[in-house]
């Protein structure tokens, strides 16, 4: 067997409320952060997007180097890494600690040579630096309190200005960058400020509305832009290539787009009512593509030639993924940390939220079939979903406790596994309970086969006739709780994961064990799936697993000892395996983790 990656879905940026998040372009890539990846977006192709897991704090902002070869990301404890984004290897030129806190923005100078980084630090709020050898490159001082932006001159002779809460922007001579002097155009913190491409000005925008234009080479205060201003605090502007267009993005949910000459607004777009789409953060990609990012996540694209709505809105889980499931040969959903379900159609390589009243917590478990889809969450609720229509149905149901794993039978009957039990709901209405004398974690259901996964290291085999779950016989083997089952579509294979590490492949009509050897993976085992075959009756060839190991294996039933082995398939841990349908000897298999992306990978079969 082989395999190779065919599409990467990326997570969208992180969002925090009341603050920035910082966005970046390179021609029509956007790079920002997510956890503690940094991600480099193709607008035109997602599925050509990179990621960069070399960090081990969570992220918080990705600048592309002018020359387009690095790119420079920041982390939360105040370290920088510089890595190459033209070879595969992502090799790391750089890493550097440069404050001793937060670090809220970067800026690279025109030659790709030196970086200025900002944000919380104790003893100072930002340094300059060369990117390759993290020697100093002047000092970044005049601020008191913390550094939420900074930009850089492009021409010589080099300046630079930050922008902080204490209200002001600092101005500086380089390079070696030194105080020039202070800028108290802004009563109120100052979110972003930027250079122009072409040198000439720069614009700060800020939490008392306000956006001013500023000499980029005196740092003299031009003017103030005060036609139709904002109504919130502005969080991001960002300049057209060509430097007369200023595009501005605002907590009053509004992107407004400036001419700089007449300085007059010459396109609004508002995004929402709600405060999901109070915008936080900008960036100009390329020559149209005008980027605004919303509090829910959306990465919203605006034609500046419509003034209406955005011409494009990209979808995305922000948080970790923590389950999913196969919906349609095309289509697959995935639940997330935050209480969210996206649907995934790989046909259309688009990504939709699924809309309406969905969980207010962690998603444990989705599962459907014959065209429903059910979800579980930590808040205690069982939802149904309309896949069709991209939303969650009114039917609801609530579990007697935590619902742990939940699975669907063909007649639509729902199974949660629950701390102290099992419930059987159809049609919104509890049809069965089991009271169990173990702790189900993990549940699986094939044909009338109900396979339960316990804390007690057994996988207890119950058949379903429509009423009631009925125990024939236990499988045992495992060396931990059982934290993942699959059975297979024709009912006569059974696999189970354990904490450990460790898979056990079971022939269920003669009641043995098939292997025990599936022992590569090193931790909790958090996801299974059998291969599935062209007819009901046929027994699957080949099984894919997942594990909080960060891998993904595939094992053949056939040759128990042959495996093929995708490593770092999700940095983080991988949450789910499931396949897409088989093709001749090739079969694709989508890998979800903790990383909030997905991704398919092609495999050729023996």
């Amino acid at each position: 067997m082989s395999f190779k990656n065919v599409a990467l879905y990326p997570a969208n940026p992180n969002t925090t409320r009341g603050a920035a998040t910082k966005l970046s372009a390179s021609k029509n890539k956007i790079a920002y952060a997510n956890g503690k990846s940094i991600i480099i977006r193709d607008l035109n192709n997602p599925s050509a997007s990179t990621i960069f897991s070399g960090h081990v704090h969570a992220t918080t902002v990705a600048r592309v180097s002018p020359s387009g070869y690095y790119c420079a990301s920041a982390d939360a404890s105040g370290t920088v890494k510089v890595w190459d984004i033209v070879g595969e290897d992502q090799v790391i030129k750089g890493d550097y600690k440069v404050i001793s806190g937060r670090i809220n923005d970067v800026a690279w100078d025109g030659e790709s040579k030196r970086i200025i980084a900002v944000g919380e630090g104790r003893e100072k709020f930002g340094h300059a630096f060369m990117m390759d050898t993290g020697t100093s490159s002047g000092e970044i001082a005049g601020h008191s309190k913390v550094i939420n932006a900074v930009s850089i001159r492009h021409q010589r002779p080099f300046r630079a200005a930050t922008a902080g809460d204490d209200t002001q922007i600092i101005f500086y001579q380089g390079a070696p960058y030194k105080y020039e002097k202070t800028i108290k155009t802004h009563t109120k913190f100052v979110q972003d400020v930027q250079y122009a491409p072409s040198g000439e000005l720069f614009a700060s925008v800020g939490s008392d509305s306000k956006i001013f234009i500023y000499d980029g080479k005196t740092g003299d205060t031009v003017e103030e832009i005060t036609d139709s201003p904002h109504k919130g605090s502005v969080m991001a502007c960002s300049w057209s290539p060509d430097s007369r267009s200023l595009l501005t993005s605002s907590m009053d949910r509004t992107v407004k787009l400036w001419d700089i000459q007449t300085r007059k607004m010459t396109a609004t777009w508002t995004v929402g009512q709600s405060i999901t789409h109070q915008q936080v953060g900008n960036t100009w990609s390329g020559e149209k593509d005008l980027v605004s990012l919303s509090m829910s996540g959306d990465l919203n694209v605006f034609d500046s030639r419509a003034s209406d709505k955005p011409a494009r809105i990209f979808q995305a889980p922000q948080k970790a993924i923590t389950t999913a499931t196969l919906f349609s040969s095309d289509t697959f959903l995935v639940g997330s940390a935050d209480g969210r379900i996206h649907s995934y159609e790989t046909s259309l390589e688009s990504v939709a939220l699924i809309a309406g009243d969905g969980h207010s917590n962690l998603v444990s478990a989705i599962a459907s079939t014959n065209g429903k889809a059910f979800s579980a969450g930590y808040d205690d609720r069982v939802r149904e979903i309309e896949t069709e229509a991209k939303q969650f149905t009114p039917a609801s149901f609530n579990t007697a406790s935590q619902p742990k794993s939940i699975a669907v039978a063909s007649d639509g009957t729902a199974f949660i596994s629950e701390t102290g039990g099992v419930e059987a709901v159809r049609d919104n209405q509890r049809v069965f309970e089991l009271k169990a004398n173990y702790s189900p974690s993990a549940i699986a259901v094939g044909g009338d086969v109900v396979a339960i996964g316990g804390e007690d290291h057994k996988v207890h085999h119950y058949s379903w006739d429509g009423k009631a779950l009925k125990e024939t016989f236990a499988l045992e083997g495992n060396r931990g709780p059982i934290t993942a089952i699959a059975v297979s579509g024709d009912g006569k294979l059974l696999a189970s994961g354990d904490s450990s590490g460790k898979i056990l492949l079971f022939d269920v009509v003669e009641r043995k064990l098939i292997t025990n050897r599936w022992t590569f993976h090193t931790a909790r085992i958090t996801s299974l799936s059998f291969l599935p075959q062209p007819t009901p009756t046929q027994s699957p060839t080949h099984l894919a697993s997942g594990s909080l190991d960060t891998n993904v294996y595939i094992w053949s039933i056939e040759k128990p000892s042959s495996q093929v082995a995708i490593k770092n398939a999700a940095s983080g841990g991988a949450s789910s395996v499931l396949w897409l349908s088989p093709t001749g000897n090739k079969a694709r298999l989508v890998s979800t983790g903790a990383d909030a992306c997905a991704r398919i990978w092609e495999v050729v079969l023996p």
